[in-house]
């Protein structure tokens, strides 16, 4: 892809997705103002947005390919950083569900994984839904996947694993795995034609301590057992392999090796926080496809592991 046609993408991408100003975007691509307006002009006359982004361009985009060559990925999608770094959940989240929704065929089942990032990605996808779409759960904790108050679910159907996502005890655990309810959910992920999933870093904003599931001496301890981050609330190390430790052993999860057998498994998540525990799940060959912005990509693409 030429210079100005990466300029055509990004100027498009922060107008039209990250709603900036055509001043901030001038200032954030180190263009002038005028110039910003003639790439908007050739966005549209060249159909890149037309109403969302054409998404042909953005794959010649080389991060994406040194991404899928690097990691062994069937796919990537490399979106801009946004200005505000405190944006990036919110602008992965929008991009996961263009990406969705755009490959959802006849199967519109879809696995989805626990965390903020995941709420936001469902949220999203309710505004481009005209199908029917089925979301399993793959976690338990109920809350994270249910609709915020502003927004409705539109011709969507949860099934939800139907327990906290950690409980009191590992008996109680193996005893509520053993419930019908349960193993039917279980048995339905098997079939769904996409996984989607994000990862959680070890930084004390983490949606397992907001959520008051862990707190941040767990995460000190962990810490200090090698772990990186969380792939379904499963803990692991730099490279992919888990972390056994006595903290994650009452949480109901799908497994990483049940991870690992599904198909098309959808990884979305960015920022300096999550670098580590996104080249883990790469490392571990949990991920197909690889949903990140600029920033990230560059960063696991560098050569700076031991």
């Amino acid at each position: 892809m030429d210079y100005e046609y990466s300029l055509v993408i990004k100027s498009a991408w922060y107008y039209y997705i990250e709603n900036l100003t055509q001043q901030a975007i001038s200032e954030k691509l180190g263009i002038t103002r005028i110039k910003v307006v003639k790439l908007l002009e050739k966005a549209r006359q060249d159909g890149v947005i037309n109403f969302k982004i054409r998404r042909d361009g953005e794959l010649k985009m080389e991060l994406e390919k040194e991404l899928q060559k690097k990691w062994n990925l069937q796919d990537a999608f490399v979106i801009p950083s946004p200005a505000d770094n405190s944006e990036i959940t919110e602008s992965i989240a929008k991009a996961a569900a263009m990406y969705v929704n755009e490959r959802l065929s006849e199967n519109r089942f879809i696995n989805m994984g626990y965390g903020n990032t995941a709420n936001k990605i469902l949220n999203f996808l309710s505004n481009l839904n005209t199908n029917p779409v089925s979301v399993v759960s793959l976690t338990g904790g109920v809350n994270i996947y249910l609709p915020s108050r502003s927004v409705k679910y539109y011709n969507t159907t949860f099934f939800l694993i139907p327990t906290p996502l950690r409980v009191s005890s590992i008996k109680l655990r193996d005893e509520l795995l053993q419930e019908n309810s349960v193993k039917d959910i279980m048995q339905m992920i098997q079939g769904a034609a996409m996984t989607v999933i994000s990862v959680g870093g070890l930084n004390h904003d983490a949606t397992l301590i907001n959520n008051n599931i862990l707190t941040k001496n767990d995460f000190n301890y962990l810490s200090m057992q090698g772990a990186v981050g969380d792939i379904l609330s499963h803990f692991v190390d730099k490279f992919g392999n888990p972390v056994e430790t006595e903290v994650e052993k009452c949480f109901l999860s799908v497994s990483l090796e049940q991870l690992s057998n599904l198909k098309n498994v959808v990884g979305v998540a960015a920022g300096k926080t999550k670098v580590d525990i996104i080249k883990a799940a790469l490392y571990g060959n949990y991920l197909d496809v690889l949903i990140t912005d600029e920033e990230t990509a560059v960063s696991l693409l560098a050569d700076n592991d031991n």
